[in-house]
């Protein structure tokens, strides 16, 4: 009789706990979207969930800011947030400079809004034109911002994304660009 009870009693608590939202039928609710924060579809890579490093090097390509946004974003709309997250940089006389004085840029920033932002930060835009300039010219300026990016592609960590959460990728991507500094530093001052 005893084990009769228990058996009719286990159905009862099985009821209970569904009713309750235990996770509707032993699958894992996500907590978040497939890909993680600061993903969106990309556009070259058949709609999977992707992420961008928009960079802001100096002449020798040490990265000076640094931004993660998601794949399907376009570039010109993180141009004033990256020009802004760029520290002070110090000089031998004076106030120190809080920004480059020009920034060469690719065609994908050609934009009236991108020049008018950089031009009231007291920045002279050096942006390609679409259908007008040819890259050549200032190609010559812009391979610095393509090495930059072949070096963070060599930290296996974040060259592909494993992390959901923006906030570590992005760390990851900082603790990349100092060990970068550091190597700039060690290979010029050592």
């Amino acid at each position: 009789m005893g084990a009769t009870a228990s058996r009719a009693a286990r159905p009862a608590r099985l009821c209970q706990r569904h009713q309750l939202g235990s996770g509707g039928g032993g699958q894992r609710q996500r907590s978040s979207k497939k890909g993680g924060e600061e993903t969106g579809p990309n556009p070259t890579d058949r709609g999977k969930p992707g992420s961008k490093r928009h960079i802001l090097v100096d002449a020798n390509g040490i990265p000076l800011a640094l931004k993660i946004s998601p794949a399907n974003r376009h570039d010109s709309k993180l141009l004033e947030t990256l020009v802004d997250a760029v520290p002070a940089i110090r000089q031998c006389a004076g106030r120190p400079r809080r920004r480059p004085a020009k920034l060469h840029a690719d065609k994908g920033y050609d934009f009236a809004h991108c020049r008018r932002a950089l031009r009231q930060r007291a920045i002279i835009p050096r942006i390609a034109r679409r259908g007008v300039e040819s890259s050549e010219r200032l190609g010559r300026h812009r391979w610095v911002v393509e090495r930059t990016l072949a070096w963070f592609a060599r930290f296996r960590r974040i060259a592909v994304r494993y992390e959901r959460r923006a906030d570590i990728f992005t760390a990851f991507h900082h603790i990349a660009a100092s060990l970068i500094c550091w190597r700039f530093v060690q290979r010029w001052f050592c």
